[in-house]
C-alpha cells in the first residue's frame, strides 16, 4: 500500500512540473486592434517580433478606429490598440482605459486607387466624370481615412457632385475591396493599402495633397486590462523600434521624429 501512495505521490509531482513547464513554454498572449490601412504593415511588424518572441503569441483584429473604440469601452479583450486617429486612444486615456498616455506612431496619407483606369493621372475634379460611376470611401462616421477622404471632397468643391455616387466600406480596406471586385471604379484609400502587396499589383494610384484634410496623425496606447502584460509592454518598444520604423515607412507612413 505505501509502494502504491509513494508511486501516485510521484506521479502527481511529475504531472504538476510537466504542467508547469508548458505552461511556462506557452509563454505571453497579446490581442491587438488596429486600424485597418495597418494591415500589411503591421502583419510584417508582428512577424519580425514573434521571431524575438517565439514562445508568445500576437493576434492582430483589424478593422474601423471608431468601432474599436466603442468595443474596448463595453469591455473587449484588447491588449494594444492601433487607431488611425489618434484622438479616439487619446478619448480613452481620459476615461481611465489606458494605461499611458496615447503615443503617435504614424501620419497616415490618403491616395485615389483603381484597377480599372490610370489612376496616376486622376485628380479629384475628375471624379465627377460620369464614366466614373461609383467611387468607393471609407464611412466618415467611424473611420478616420473615410473622415478625411470627405474633407478633401469638401476642400476641392466636388462633395455635392459626387455624393450620390459614394459607396462606404466599414473601413478603409473594405472600401478597397469595393474597387477590387469592381463595385467601384475609383477609391479613396490608404496609401499604405495601396501599397501593400495585393492591390500593389492589381492597381495604381494617386496620391491627395495632404493640404486638403486634416492629418491623419495616428496613436495607440496599451489598454488598461493589459497593465500588467509584460508582452504588451515589450510590442509597445517595439513599435518605436529601427526594425518597425523601416516597415512602416516602405508603407507610406511619415513617423514620429521624420521630416515630411
Amino acid at each position: 500500500m505505501r509502494l502504491v501512495s509513494r508511486f501516485a505521490a510521484r506521479m502527481l509531482i511529475s504531472i504538476c512540473l510537466l504542467v508547469a513547464v508548458q505552461t511556462a513554454h506557452a509563454g505571453e498572449k497579446i490581442t491587438i486592434a488596429a486600424a485597418a490601412d495597418l494591415k500589411f504593415a503591421l502583419d510584417e511588424v508582428v512577424e519580425i517580433f514573434s521571431k524575438a518572441h517565439p514562445a508568445d503569441r500576437v493576434e492582430t483584429i483589424y478593422g474601423s478606429s471608431g468601432k474599436f473604440q466603442a468595443q474596448i469601452r463595453q469591455g473587449a479583450p484588447f491588449d494594444l490598440y492601433f487607431s488611425a486617429d489618434i484622438a479616439y486612444p487619446r478619448a480613452l486615456r481620459a476615461e481611465g482605459f489606458a494605461v499611458f498616455e496615447a503615443q503617435p506612431y504614424a501620419v497616415g496619407r490618403i491616395v485615389l486607387w483603381s484597377t480599372s483606369r490610370d489612376a496616376g493621372k486622376l485628380t479629384l475634379a475628375d471624379l465627377t466624370n460620369l464614366s466614373i460611376r461609383k467611387i468607393a470611401i471609407a464611412n466618415p462616421k467611424h473611420a478616420p481615412y473615410g473622415k478625411r477622404a470627405e474633407e478633401a471632397l469638401r476642400a476641392t468643391g466636388v462633395w455635392d457632385k459626387v455624393e450620390a455616387k459614394l459607396v462606404y466600406g466599414e473601413n478603409v480596406a473594405q472600401a478597397a475591396q469595393f474597387v477590387q471586385t469592381g463595385n467601384a471604379q475609383v477609391g479613396i484609400i490608404a496609401l499604405s493599402l495601396a501599397l501593400g502587396p495585393e492591390l500593389a499589383k492589381q492597381g495604381s494610384y494617386a496620391l491627395i495633397s495632404d493640404k486638403l484634410h486634416q492629418p491623419l496623425e495616428q496613436g495607440f496606447i496599451i489598454t488598461r486590462r493589459a497593465a500588467a502584460n509584460p508582452l504588451a509592454q515589450a510590442f509597445a518598444r517595439f513599435i518605436a523600434g529601427r526594425e518597425a520604423r523601416a516597415v512602416m515607412t516602405r508603407y507610406g507612413f511619415v513617423l514620429p521624429g521624420d521630416v515630411k
